[in-house]
């Protein structure tokens, strides 16, 4: 890759780029406008696997404030430039800060890192797209808070604000973010300005705290979409339970999970355990603290035998169950009582808590730490069980039902298995759903491994959407794929919507599949 060589946002010519450039400084100063190349190589990084030629940005922009973003997309439309929307940039395994397609500009939101209230009495927050995780940690910290956040796995780095437009999940009762999501400004693309929910009653106390509004509710339209950019919005907090009561489950044949499944769902849809379940298999819990070279130097995916040895040597179960009680230390006795002879009625499941838990070799502390809203970094070590560099979420849905479940996990290994990759996987656990987030982990820096990668993805996209199993959400290599798998109808409804709200095509072009 190389970008010595100047790049245009695709059908612009270089005066009106140059023209654009010219605005954009005395929109925001010289120093927030950045066209060289060695400013630009943060943008270029990805771990997904495409050409790295596909994802070099022409420009990025730095905005500091909602009005400067107003005169970017003014600006924008105008001259034709295309530009692609990031908040911190840290969704990793999901396209990482690179732009869409090459050409594109960077609209770079971290900057825009203002906490701009939060309300300890309704629990409520309301933030710009730059904040990070550990950011609102550390002041509700500061602040004596009894609130809890509901960060995503490696947290601390990414935002919430940007998670949750990509509907991303957590592992606290408030797991579903973008359920716990209410009230956004959002920059349309004409440049003007629209608060969602409450929020265009002048001087609003309720933008925080009534999802609705009034007239049809369109908070939905901003998220996994390039319909407009958010500068703001609003986060519901969980308050912080009287007792916490995490726990782990270990169940050690590979065809258990269709047990587990069928043992949590009443307990998840009934709120005996309230979080969002995680159940890990082996290798991923694994995989976030040892390296897969100390078990197997193969190149093809791991054998059994060693997965067997991994789970003797380090304490994991083939699955492994976390999750926690919240409330009362009444209430946590009365529902710890219900999970003990759910999942013990089979004889197959070991329950443990406290000391016994902390001392099996997988995931227990940070998990414990997830399920009440701490940050830490753990799970980048998965990056690590290959080495290379290359990471792809891939992520279908499924109804909490133990048969699903199976067929997912079959499925998942059969194609994994025949390019030569490791089931690297857990699922997590809503109220009637299981998203089930498979790491396809791979060597980047082989040509022919990261073809290989790029080919068994496009296969589990499609074999899975045969089977009626569609995904959440995506990396930038496959959005067009993973769009087309839901059907033209709804595409086109997208498309009629862009056309609507954005008839220049400048926000983000292609984001899941959208464009004109």
């Amino acid at each position: 890759m190389s970008t010595s060589e100047r790049i245009l946002p695709k059908g612009v010519a270089a005066a009106d780029f140059d023209a654009a450039l010219a605005r954009f400084r005395e929109i925001l100063g010289a120093d927030s406008v950045l066209t060289d190349s060695d400013q630009l190589a943060p943008y270029t990084k990805i771990m997904m696997a495409g050409d790295d030629d596909d994802y070099i940005p022409s420009a990025a922009l730095l905005p500091t404030a909602t009005e400067q973003v107003q005169e970017i997309v003014r600006t924008c439309n105008q001259y034709k430039i295309p530009i692609w929307t990031i908040s911190t940039g840290k969704n990793l395994g999901y396209g990482s800060a690179a732009p869409g397609e090459t050409g594109q500009v960077m609209l770079d939101m971290h900057r825009m890192n203002r906490i701009l209230d939060v309300d300890p009495e309704v629990c409520t927050a309301l933030l710009e797209p730059g904040v990070t995780y550990q950011q609102l940690y550390d002041y509700i910290k500061e602040n004596d808070l009894k609130l809890w956040l509901d960060p995503p796995a490696p947290s601390a780095i990414a935002g919430p604000v940007g998670n949750t437009l990509d509907r991303g999940v957590g592992y606290t009762p408030y797991g579903e973010h973008f359920m716990f999501q209410c009230g956004m400004e959002v920059v349309l693309a004409n440049g003007e300005v629209v608060r969602t929910g409450m929020g265009g009653i002048e001087n609003s106390s309720s933008w925080q705290v009534f999802k609705w509004g009034y007239g049809p509710y369109i908070d939905g339209l901003f998220t996994q979409s390039n319909y407009g950019i958010v500068t703001k919005m609003g986060l519901w907090l969980m308050p912080e339970p009287p007792a916490y009561w995490p726990f782990l489950i270990q169940y050690q044949d590979p065809e258990d999970i269709e047990e587990i499944v069928d043992v949590l769902r009443p307990l998840r849809i009934s709120q005996i355990i309230p979080n969002a379940v995680v159940i890990v298999h082996t290798l991923w819990d694994a995989g976030t603290h040892v390296t897969r070279k100390t078990y197997y130097e193969g190149t093809d995916s791991i054998p059994r035998e060693a997965i067997e040895r991994i789970k003797a040597d380090e304490g994991i179960g083939e699955w492994n169950v976390y999750a926690a009680l919240y409330g009362t230390p009444e209430q946590i006795e009365v529902n710890w009582k219900i999970v003990e002879q759910a999942f013990g009625a089979s004889g197959k499941a070991k329950i443990m808590y406290g000391e016994e838990a902390e001392k099996r070799g997988g995931g227990f502390s940070y998990r414990s730490a997830l399920m009440k809203g701490d940050m830490n970094l753990q799970e980048f070590g998965l990056y690590n069980w290959r080495g290379g560099g290359g990471s792809m979420w891939f992520a279908p849905v499924s109804q909490a039902k133990g048969s699903e479940t199976k067929d997912q996990t079959a499925l998942a290994q059969r194609i994994l298995g025949k390019y030569g990759f490791d089931y690297v996987a857990e699922y997590i656990v809503g109220w009637r759903d299981m998203h089930h987030v498979i790491d396809l982990l791979y060597n980047r820096q082989d040509p022919e491994e990261t073809q290989r990668a790029h080919d068994c993805f496009a296969e589990l996209i499609d074999e899975f959407a045969k089977r009626g199993y569609g995904l959440y959400r995506t990396n930038t290599e496959f959005m067009e794929q993973v769009a087309g798998t839901f059907g033209e109808p709804l595409r086109e409804v997208h498309r009629t919507l862009k056309k609507a709200l954005d008839p220049n095509g400048i926000l983000s072009p292609g984001k899941s599949g959208i464009r004109l």
